[in-house]
């Protein structure tokens, strides 16, 4: 077995749920909804030339992948919560100082992140920087506009 299929999948409780909540909708919701499409083009006859019946079976393929994605996800997560040591972990929210500024982010593992929306990856340049760091640290991060650095003000 290779390293990468041992490997754990971290995901916060929210990024657990949202798992599951998406593995149970593909199964019980949508599953039976294209199901039921293919049996429409079934209905109009030769499906060779349907294009509504091709359609329908690329989504099928689509939801029945997806579906064994989460299903191998799911075998794979391990829920983390930050830190209650003052501490920062996968979990925690942390607020820092740059430039003047105050920003918010949240550590969440790989298949969570969204920078855009402050969620950001604990294997990201950022996220690897301020794992293991406290109130008071300063962070310094290699960026595409030079070192950043980060004070660390908060963490929740």
């Amino acid at each position: 077995m290779s390293k990468m299929t041992e490997e754990k999948i971290f995901v916060t409780q929210e990024g657990l749920e949202n798992l599951k909540e998406e593995y149970d909708n593909l199964v019980n919701v949508r599953r039976k909804e294209v199901a039921e499409k293919l049996q429409k083009a079934r209905e109009f006859g030769d499906v060779s030339e349907n294009a509504a019946y091709d359609a329908a079976r690329t989504e099928q393929s689509f939801i029945e992948g997806r579906i064994e994605e989460l299903d191998e996800l799911l075998k794979k997560v391990e829920v983390v919560e930050g830190a209650k040591t003052g501490i920062i972990a996968i979990g925690s929210r942390v607020k820092v100082h740059l430039d003047g500024n105050e920003h918010e982010f949240y550590i969440v593992g790989t298949i969570e992140a969204d920078p855009g929306n402050g969620r950001i990856s604990h294997k990201s340049p950022l996220g690897q920087s301020l794992l293991g760091k406290k109130v008071g640290d300063k962070v310094e991060v290699e960026a595409p506009v030079g070192k950043l650095v980060y004070h660390i003000l908060e963490i929740k």
